[in-house]
């Protein structure tokens, strides 16, 4: 089976949308559409045409160009079951263990709530890739917006318990303000040190700092790392005074 392609589309201030394709099939997908042009752009220049939106969760900043894209293409639109009355013109509402597939390629939709209420992600195993919206991100974690300490502790264990090499594909660029947070949270973390000065680096080039893996999360995400949900809890109040 051919390996997928993963092209990273930023748009507005600091989103990522992913366009993800399957030569062998020759279907794209596109992972929260925060708005329709630079996507259709991306895709039109690789010869590539969309034919499904996959969302992670309800807010605008992640389904903005559902709409357009779907009147551009006649993609099909997969989102959270229990964001529907949220996400217009679903075609597929999708809870924690279903199955979604590009050509042959099989992704199972995890529920990661906490973020918001309905959050998932989709995890192709075979693939070695999860997308994870604003559930983890490079050296963070999403904000509770809808849900608790204990979700989200839960959510990072679950991540923290997959294959190291495993590709995090997150929706945002805030690697350099987490870092600068986690180096705060562990001083003494010589891995998170290092990290900040590489990622300064690549910010300084204006490089994309994200996909992550799960084995530099393990080693330098301060919310994956913490050993409790009070932890945890204590640790992203922190972050979001600044």
């Amino acid at each position: 089976m051919a390996k997928l392609d993963v092209v990273r589309v930023p748009v507005l201030a600091d989103n990522y949308v992913w366009l993800v394709h399957d030569p062998e099939s020759g279907e794209t997908l596109v992972v929260d559409p925060a708005v329709a042009q630079p996507v259709l752009d991306a895709a039109d220049a690789r010869g590539w045409t969309i034919s499904q939106i996959w969302n992670t969760h309800w807010h605008g900043d992640h389904i903005g160009g559902n709409a357009a894209i779907v009147a551009a293409t006649g993609a099909t639109v997969t989102a959270p079951a229990a964001e529907l009355a949220r996400i217009p013109d679903v075609d597929r509402p999708v809870k924690e263990g279903d199955v979604v597939r590009l050509g042959d390629h099989a992704a199972t939709v995890w529920e990661v709530p906490a973020h918001t209420a309905g959050h998932i992600a989709y995890h192709f195993a075979d693939d070695g890739l999860i997308f994870v919206g604003d559930t983890l991100f490079a050296m963070g974690c999403g904000r509770l917006f809808e849900g608790t300490p204990e979700q989200m502790f839960r959510n990072m264990a679950r991540l923290a318990a997959l294959p190291e090499d495993t590709l995090a594909y997150c929706a945002h660029e805030y690697t350099l303000s987490n870092g600068k947070y986690a180096i705060r949270a562990e001083p003494d973390n010589a891995d998170i040190a290092r990290r900040l000065a590489a990622v300064e680096a690549m910010r300084a080039r204006g490089e994309a700092t994200v996909p992550t893996t799960i084995g530099q999360e393990r080693a330098t995400n301060p919310f994956m790392r913490a050993g409790t949900i009070e932890e945890l809890a204590r640790r992203r109040a922190e972050k979001d005074k600044g």
